[in-house]
């Protein structure tokens, strides 16, 4: 099976059968093809030759990347490598898996920053409510801190998962996991405005869109176009450094455990498959009380 044909098998198995995202399938498919570039060079993208690869060849593509990538990439590339032979075997195109044995480097995970309840309402109130995309600036953000949301899942959140008389919406996350979130009164009551003064007037005339967040063009937002507002909106509200959306599911999580939540109920919020994942944020929470410690206690 040349390899252009098998990835394009592997991605629709991805699709249908594994419920991934389109950048995750995207991000498998710029690291299978890097593989087999690097590797085998241009003819192999086009040929079987990568069925005939032994686990030799595989720790030499590794190595030679370990000089530039970080453990993370490493790790990654690894899993996509492994998951492509795995598919290759069940579709018994070779007979024994050469990537089996092999083991990713150790990642250290790393702990978020995470911004303060003060930055918090700093950045809720940096837009101008009294603009339609203000208003719907104001929604998002509350909407995001309130729920932990993924950026994906608040550009593609549809008008009909959201109940906005019971306070809930209902997520569909990754792997195509549903998982059904509380609003919260701040976010229940911005978003009920945006839907009522400035979501109308964002839409073309006799539009109809699915999704709840509409762009100043009337289209459904881009996670670009959510990323560079929340960018702008965190200088506006003075905060430094750069904040990505994802800061904002932190510090949801990171807050939550601090006000007393336990780890499980964070876990089914955030969608996390494993407790593992969301035990990073007791680490967070430690290391703040930490400096709290040493900040304010006079033997700290």
């Amino acid at each position: 099976m040349p390899f252009d044909q098998a990835l394009a098998a592997f991605m629709r198995y991805l699709h249908l059968a594994q419920g991934l995202s389109r950048a995750t399938q995207q991000a498998y498919q710029r690291d299978l093809r890097d593989f087999v570039l690097r590797t085998g060079g241009e003819t192999a993208l086009t040929s079987a030759a990568w069925l005939t690869w032994q686990e030799a060849d595989i720790r030499q593509y590794l190595a030679g990347l370990s000089a530039e990538a970080k453990p993370q990439t490493l790790a990654r590339r690894l899993a996509a490598i492994k998951r492509l032979y795995k598919f290759a075997l069940h579709q018994a195109w070779l007979s024994v898996h050469p990537a089996q044995q092999l083991q990713a480097p150790k990642r250290l995970k790393a702990i978020p920053k995470v911004l303060s309840e003060q930055n918090i309402d700093a950045l809720l109130a940096a837009p101008d409510v009294s603009t339609a995309l203000g208003l719907r600036d104001r929604a998002i953000l509350e909407l995001m801190y309130a729920t932990g949301l993924r950026v994906s899942e608040v550009v593609s959140l549809p008008i009909a998962q959201v109940d906005l008389a019971a306070g809930l919406l209902m997520v569909v996350g990754k792997g195509n996991k549903q998982r059904i979130i509380p609003l919260g009164e701040w976010a229940q009551d911005w978003l009920s405005q945006y839907l009522a003064r400035a979501r109308p007037g964002l839409l073309k005339p006799g539009a109809v869109l699915d999704e709840v967040f509409v762009s100043r063009i009337g289209r459904p937002m881009t996670r670009q176009t959510l990323w560079h507002r929340i960018h702008n909106l965190a200088q506006q509200a003075g905060l430094t450094g750069t904040l990505s959306p994802h800061g904002l599911r932190h510090a949801f999580a990171t807050h939550l455990i601090n006000h007393g939540a336990d780890l499980r109920s964070v876990q089914l919020l955030l969608g996390h498959s494993d407790l593992s994942t969301t035990q990073i944020y007791t680490h967070v929470a430690k290391a703040r009380l930490k400096q709290l410690h040493q900040q304010h206690h006079p033997r700290g």
